[in-house]
């Protein structure tokens, strides 16, 4: 990838090299967003362009695909050059897009929008943004208290607990083993081409299309993950059966609280098998870096994933907003 000049700025590629320099921008800011990390955007960014550049001493962000060009987050850095870095970033952005309403910013976290928004009524979805912009609530971030889905006491956990004892019940040779992707990648790849096919199989026929065309980020994604692991400071476990790769899970290290799930699969005609290993991922997540949270990440908009993640009860919900133009 070469460097993109757009509007007398200099746009690097968003390669290996750029995570040194975002991770000093992301220590500049308090989130506990899954998505502000260089690991979250660097394995996904597959089949799209990333470019990146300091806009108003921010690091910003930028995804070019099919000649459009957004962000995927908005500009990191110090609250006071944040409002004047988001301007300037749409100003980039409509120098490049045939049409303005193509320009956007993803992924904003509440705490970077004070002082550009008019107003922030609890509750809202949409509201306006000083006379050019109008910001929209997406997703949201599920986040759990730790113990919580370790112990898994009370009735609101009592179908995890015997899914998990049906599990151990029934499978009595388990093994749980730190992932290495020099010993582990081959087994977990068929995994998840398994993974695939169970998916399909119980997925409702609406929301097959929506799935597909992600399949391919989400190949691309775990190769990233198992040629960098080290380098992104990635940290997963294994699930074993009678010696077999039955599961895997993948996250890292958010903040000194908190830890974020990036992936998990498991075998599809393993019942059990999914409460189990993310439950002793969140003790292997709580031994290794003291983490008193866990960030699943947001549903992407699939109402089956929505339940599966408000089922574990989130100890709190983490808005995630998008930043338009208004259309006049």
């Amino acid at each position: 990838m070469i460097n993109f000049s757009v509007k007398g700025y200099n746009l690097k590629p968003f390669t290996l090299e750029a995570k040194y320099e975002m991770d000093h921008y992301l220590k500049l800011i308090e989130t506990e967003i899954s998505d502000y990390t260089f690991a979250s955007n660097y394995i996904w960014l597959s089949n799209a362009s990333g470019f990146y550049g300091i806009i108003n001493n921010c690091f910003s962000l930028f995804i070019l695909q099919s000649d459009q060009l957004t962000m995927l987050l908005p500009p990191i850095g110090e609250k006071r050059f944040i409002n004047d870095a988001i301007i300037q970033c749409f100003e980039i952005m409509n120098s490049v897009n045939k049409d303005q309403t193509a320009s956007r910013i993803d992924y904003v976290c509440e705490s970077l929008l004070e002082g550009f928004v008019n107003y922030l009524e609890e509750g809202t979805e949409i509201f306006e943004i000083l006379e050019n912009y109008v910001v929209e609530k997406r997703l949201v971030d599920y986040v759990y208290k730790t113990e919580d889905l370790i112990n898994l006491t009370g009735s609101a956990y009592h179908t995890k607990r015997n899914e998990i004892n049906k599990f151990k019940k029934i499978y009595t040779d388990i093994g749980v083993e730190i992932l290495d992707p020099a010993i582990h990648k081959d087994a977990c790849n068929m995994l998840f081409q398994r993974w695939i096919a169970g998916r399909m199989q119980y997925m409702p026929k609406e929301d097959n299309e929506k799935f597909m065309d992600g399949i391919s980020y989400e190949r691309f994604a775990l190769k990233r993950m198992f040629s960098y692991f080290q380098e992104l400071g990635l940290f997963g476990i294994v699930l074993k059966i009678n010696g077999e790769v039955a599961g895997f899970t993948i996250g890292e290290k958010l903040s000194d609280t908190t830890a974020s799930i990036i992936v998990e699969k498991t075998d599809f005609e393993i019942l059990g098998s999914a409460q189990f290993i993310f439950r002793e991922f969140c003790k292997a997540l709580s031994t290794t870096y003291g983490s008193q949270y866990i960030n699943v990440g947001d549903d992407m908009g699939f109402e089956n994933l929505k339940k599966v993640k408000m089922s574990y009860r989130p100890s709190k919900l983490i808005p995630k907003y998008t930043i338009y133009q208004k259309v006049s």
